[in-house]
């Protein structure tokens, strides 16, 4: 998300998490500071390769509830950053999905890290709006809960209400839903909503 108007109309919907990205990189960057901070759903920052001290100073600047990490953050990172943040900031390290061996790989954050986030593995930092194969996560056996992302749109639905995993913990949507980059269609994000709590 990016712009205040478009936020706060999300907001009014049945979202937990809301997600800004502050690399300079992306094409829906938010800048140093969040336009309008939803006060009725979680904010998380998306972060890549940001330094902690940084993350920290974020958080606190834009009062987040939460952390996703999109790079190459190892366990050892986010046990520091751990450390620096608050007790109430949520952590989520995405992972990267091109087959069963990174799955397995994802249980080594078991204990440093709130979610993982399993993404479609492409050439840059995540927005590829492709899916992956979902069936690779049976090889996932670790404790930490997951959302899944990568390419769900309104015809992801039927795939969502048979897929099934004990860990699962939410869904992340994004790119399939954009107007243009970081503006949601927020008529077909509600449709979404409304088809999945039917489920």
């Amino acid at each position: 998300m990016r712009l205040a108007d478009n936020i706060r109309r999300a907001e009014r919907l049945d979202l937990d998490w809301m997600g800004f990205i502050f690399w300079s990189g992306s094409k829906r960057y938010v800048g140093e500071r969040i336009s309008y901070v939803p006060e009725h759903v979680r904010p998380f920052g998306v972060f890549v390769n940001a330094d902690v001290d940084e993350i920290v100073a974020t958080v606190a600047a834009n009062l987040l509830g939460g952390v996703q990490l999109h790079g190459a953050e190892n366990v050892e990172f986010c046990h520091r950053l751990r450390e620096l943040l608050p007790d109430d900031v949520l952590m989520v390290k995405a992972i990267a999905i091109s087959g069963a061996e990174d799955a397995q790989r994802s249980s080594a954050y078991d204990e440093s890290v709130d979610y993982l986030l399993f993404d479609t593995r492409c050439s840059g930092y995540g927005g590829s709006g492709c899916a992956f194969d979902w069936s690779t996560l049976d090889s996932y056996t670790g404790r930490t809960p997951f959302l899944l992302s990568g390419g769900i749109g309104i015809d992801s639905v039927d795939m969502l209400h048979r897929f099934s995993h004990p860990r699962l913990a939410g869904v992340d949507i994004n790119s399939r839903f954009e107007l243009s980059p970081g503006v949601k269609d927020i008529d077909l994000v509600a449709d979404f909503l409304n088809q999945i709590n039917d489920l």
